[in-house]
């Protein structure tokens, strides 16, 4: 009982990391709306990075290309600059 509890909880935990959105945030692509120009040579479904900086360090991106051919933010990441001050 105890271990389907926990089986339980994690599904839950793991659905709820696939379902949230990822807003654009200053630096995305989509950050003002979907860009004026269409990827129409690359597949539907098909991902790519975008990787910026600001706030102290790197974002990289996931977009993946939808069927009417907008751009979705699926992941980001950010990796802080690390600085040795001595």
């Amino acid at each position: 009982m105890k271990r389907s509890l926990i089986l339980l909880g994690t599904a839950l935990a793991l659905s709820a990391c696939t379902t949230a959105s990822v807003e654009p945030i200053p630096g995305s692509i989509t950050y003002n709306g979907q860009p004026r120009t269409k990827l129409t040579k690359s597949p539907v479904g098909s991902t790519f990075e975008h990787r910026f900086y600001g706030d102290g360090g790197e974002y990289v991106e996931t977009y993946q290309i939808q069927p009417d051919r907008s751009l979705k933010l699926i992941w980001r990441r950010f990796l802080p600059d690390i600085i040795d001050d001595n």
